[in-house]
């Protein structure tokens, strides 16, 4: 029997806390065994998903959380970041298994060393109930050896449900006790990518600046989380960093979609304006939806963020800022008798000179092909042409795709000068395995010769509109009529070119 620590100890400060730390490490030290030779290989670059060998499930954070003392359960396998674990090295062979969502290491509670106690997450203290030794199993598999208690993870009580606990118990070697290692790799060769960029990353929205891509997407909570790299590859393992907490907010509690952040020059300079739909609750389409937008304290994409303002107080999805002749508009989706294109007028980055006005609604046969839907307004700019791509048909059916608009006229806000094209310009490919492409934005390559389109996609016709929409990209070329040219959505896991001047 090991002692027991105190969770007080974990905030406890100052030169007695760090002397009594150091004296039960020594004990421990002493009573635990070494860990043994012949385990798995472990690259602590990589990030890894653990699948549990008895259920299939993957090792994952509960409901998205960030926070310490958050649960860690098993659930169906979708390679988000809250599924992605990087091994740090602890030294002597032993690790602590550390989220890329939260940024937390795997925890036993409260330094148990009892069958039965919850694995949790928490800040990072390097303690032996963080620490882990591996232990190979036959068929490719491994256990996960606690330091602390000297038990291993397991799926409680063998289950095989989304959302069962992941618990230490006694070392019987069940194959509830052992894990699959499924490293998550990149592009086949450097300067390659493979898509997706992001599991679980729906509603993407993606800029390339200053050296780094950075990528926001959907977290269906209150947080607004960002990642950035390099290279388009790297996305896929990089951590997510929560950018704001919308906890407080009225209308911000629990369910934030669509995130764009756009670089403006307004009042006080160059700001990063972070645009977003939150609601009451998490039920899909809940009535409380709004648009909102944060500002930047700099130029940095990742803040620190402040709210600015709210933008309506009526039902509205996807915002996005549209620029004509050095005026700003705010592009939404909302109800005018079916959910139709609305434009805004505004006089600066977060407040509205005008009345809303529709501009697009779903009136051809394609629009209406799941349910009748106009949303996910991007604007396209092409040799002096301004045109707005969006999403049409419904994203809960396989045939959610992409349309065009081009303004033809000269004034934004009248429907009248808007062209719509006749036919989608993006859509499921059933050859490749890519269902409902939309919801996307587009991004320049690092030396500003290429253009990209980003969006997300399901993998089979029966995928729904949840979390488990991937983020993707690809390369698009334009037409002889300065329409754009998408082509047809690539299949996964094919190695592709990354964009040129990385």
């Amino acid at each position: 029997m090991y002692p027991h620590i105190p969770r007080t100890l974990r905030s406890t400060r100052g030169p007695m806390a760090a002397l009594l730390a150091a004296v039960l490490t020594a004990v421990l030290l002493v009573a635990l065994p070494a860990p043994t030779a012949g385990a798995a290989t472990i690259d602590t670059s990589a990030s890894y998903v653990l699948v549990n060998r008895h259920s299939g499930k993957a090792l994952d954070v509960y409901n998205l959380a960030t926070g310490d003392g958050a649960d860690i359960v098993q659930w169906a396998r979708n390679d988000g970041a809250w599924q992605q674990w990087q091994f740090v090295d602890s030294g002597g062979g032993w690790y602590r298994l550390k989220s890329r969502h939260s940024g937390k290491v795997l925890d036993i509670r409260d330094f148990s060393t009892a069958d039965g106690a919850d694995v949790i997450q928490w800040t990072d203290n390097n303690t032996q109930n963080q620490q882990f030794r591996i232990e190979d199993t036959d068929g490719g598999h491994i256990q996960l050896i606690n330091r602390n208690s000297g038990k291993a993870l397991e799926v409680w009580e063998w289950s095989t449900a989304d959302g069962a606990r992941v618990t230490q118990y006694t070392d019987h070697n069940g194959a509830n006790q052992q894990w699959q290692l499924v490293r998550l790799g990149g592009g086949s060769t450097p300067g390659t990518f493979t898509n997706p960029i992001k599991a679980g990353g729906p509603d993407p929205w993606l800029q390339y600046h200053d050296g780094y891509y950075y990528l926001a997407t959907t977290t269906w909570n209150s947080t607004i989380t960002m990642r950035r790299s390099r290279t388009l590859d790297g996305l896929r393992s990089a951590p997510d960093t929560v950018v704001f907490n919308l906890a407080g907010r009225p209308n911000g509690c629990c369910n934030m979609w669509a995130p764009e952040f756009h670089l403006i020059d307004g009042p006080n300079g160059p700001r990063w304006y972070l645009y977003y739909v939150a609601g009451q609750n998490v039920q899909d389409f809940n009535p409380t939806q709004r648009l909102h937008v944060l500002e930047s304290a700099g130029t940095d994409p990742m803040g620190p963020y402040t709210f600015k303002a709210d933008l309506g107080n009526t039902w509205e999805l996807d915002p996005s800022i549209l620029r004509v002749n050095g005026r700003l508009y705010l592009l939404g989706s909302y109800m005018d008798g079916s959910q139709s294109l609305a434009i805004t007028p505004l006089s600066n980055p977060w407040t509205p000179s005008g009345p809303r006005r529709t501009i697009s609604s779903p009136t051809y046969a394609w629009e209406r092909q799941t349910h009748p839907v106009n949303e996910g307004a991007e604007p396209l700019y092409h040799n002096g042409r301004t045109m707005i791509v969006y999403s049409a048909s419904a994203c809960w059916g396989p045939d959610y795709k992409l349309g065009l608009l081009t303004l033809t006229g000269t004034d934004p806000l009248n429907a009248s000068h808007w062209t719509k094209h006749p036919q989608p310009v993006f859509q499921r490919s059933d050859a490749n395995g890519v269902y409902a492409p939309g919801h996307n934005g587009f991004f320049k390559s690092p030396d500003g010769t290429e253009d990209w389109i980003v969006y997300h996609a399901n993998d089979s016709a029966s995928g729904g509109c949840d979390m488990n929409r991937s983020t993707r990209a690809q390369k698009f070329t334009w037409n002889a009529d300065g329409t754009p040219n998408f082509g047809t959505p690539v299949r996964t896991g094919v190695a592709l070119t990354a964009p040129s001047g990385e």
